[in-house]
């Protein structure tokens, strides 16, 4: 790297420090570029992405089909607000409800912003439909939940660095172990007045933790039988991720309301969603919840994009191969380790556990000697490094991945 490269990069870096709030932790490469599998940083060096923004490129960074989309809309129109119709909204919203089997959506733009969304159309059922005294609903949520930072969520959540010294908190959550069924159905059963079961079908901030075989359907089951939405949070998960296209096909569970974000426009640009049957969806009436960027004639566009290249390029086909693969050479590798524990995931969303505590630097020292042989990963809790490339990748280069994987654990086994 040339003194002029070092410094463009140190003033990327300085900028941020300097002028952004310090809520995130970055890993000290600055990137510039993208296009499939690949980024490039400001010196040009090329990374394989393993993190694809947290399943955001899912269809792989800039994808033309994407992205032509986006630029087509944008020279027409980009905004209108809700105040007025648009002549893209009712398409992409029959594109959406048709692709997933609902009803109706109601298009938001972060995955954060779908969650509340959610917990308000689940709230408002309980009142309306199901019979729950007003302000006494409760949903239940899983313990290690990771459903976005807003006040509300944190509210539920057991992440005391995303909690601590942000309360009070919001009332009307149960917290439950994650993958007990038992746990759910004595929360179920505790009160008349369990409005909602909201949960990730797959964990994946907590460190990709895959529930039981049947947790999901029995969950689905239990909800069913007591009057409650059952509520898949599939920002991550979703969008063929995990090898089907979404995380409950895997138990061929129907929820009551689908949350998604995050791959749902690719990457390109913030569009969420929550979907659901008339019966639930309906409650709401107009002036009770809405976005300005909600909906807005670009997201359209794009969403209906992304969805289409999922199918046109078979990502969930591919995701179930290449996930499979992945597994069985890291396990190989697991055999003769000292330094991972266990690999674990579905489809292109998995995760090594370091033999190390949480509270070790060892899995962080790891991911910056990643960077430097061409492989961008992130720790999540610690000891765990999260593995999620773009779902567009070859057979040869997934295999190109465990090597440069292998070869750096290997540096670090004691």
């Amino acid at each position: 790297m040339s003194v002029l490269e070092k410094n463009a990069a140190n003033q990327a870096i300085n900028l941020e420090d300097q002028y952004g709030a310090h809520n995130y932790h970055p890993l000290p490469v600055v990137l510039a570029k993208g296009d499939g599998v690949y980024v490039w940083d400001v010196d040009g060096k090329k990374y394989y992405d393993f993190l694809s923004a947290y399943s955001a490129v899912n269809q792989g960074h800039c994808h033309p089909s994407i992205i032509g989309a986006m630029i087509e809309q944008a020279k027409t129109l980009t905004l209108t607000s809700r105040a007025f119709y648009n002549d893209k909204l009712g398409v992409y919203e029959e594109y959406i409800t048709k692709y997933f089997g609902f009803d109706k959506v109601l298009p938001m733009n972060t995955g954060a912003e779908a969650v509340e969304t959610a917990i308000k159309i689940c709230r408002k059922w309980a009142y309306e439909k199901k019979g729950v005294d007003e302000k006494e609903a409760q949903i239940i949520v899983c313990e290690n939940n990771f459903h976005g930072r807003t006040t509300t969520i944190i509210s539920f959540s057991n992440d005391e660095n995303a909690r601590k010294n942000f309360g009070p908190y919001t009332a009307g959550f149960i917290k439950i172990p994650y993958d007990d069924i038992e746990a759910l159905e004595k929360a179920i059963k505790s009160s008349k007045n369990i409005a909602g079961f909201l949960v990730e079908p797959i964990q994946g901030e907590a460190g990709v933790y895959v529930p039981s075989e049947g947790y999901l359907a029995k969950a689905k089951q239990l909800c069913k039988e007591n009057n409650v939405l059952f509520i898949a949070d599939e920002v991550q998960t979703g969008v063929a991720r995990t090898g089907k296209l979404l995380a409950v096909d895997h138990e061929n569970v129907k929820p009551d309301m689908l949350i998604l974000g995050k791959a749902l426009s690719g990457g390109v640009y913030p569009v969420s969603a929550v979907l659901a049957n008339n019966e639930i969806m309906n409650v709401i009436k107009p002036g009770q919840h809405g976005s300005t960027f909600g909906g807005n004639p670009v997201a359209a566009a794009v969403a209906i994009a992304a969805l289409e290249v999922i199918k046109d390029d078979n990502l969930v086909e591919n995701s179930a191969v290449l996930g499979k693969l992945f597994r069985s050479e890291m396990q190989k590798y697991i055999e003769t380790s000292n330094i991972v524990s266990l690999v674990r995931g579905k489809g292109l969303l998995n995760a090594i556990v370091i033999n190390d505590s949480e509270e070790s630097e060892t899995a962080w020292n790891i991911c910056m000697k990643l960077s430097e042989n061409g492989l961008l990963a992130k720790p999540t809790h610690g000891n765990i490094i999260r593995f999620a490339p773009p779902l567009v990748m070859t057979e040869e280069q997934l295999l190109e991945c465990v090597s440069i994987i292998t070869k750096t654990l290997k540096e670090f086994e004691k």
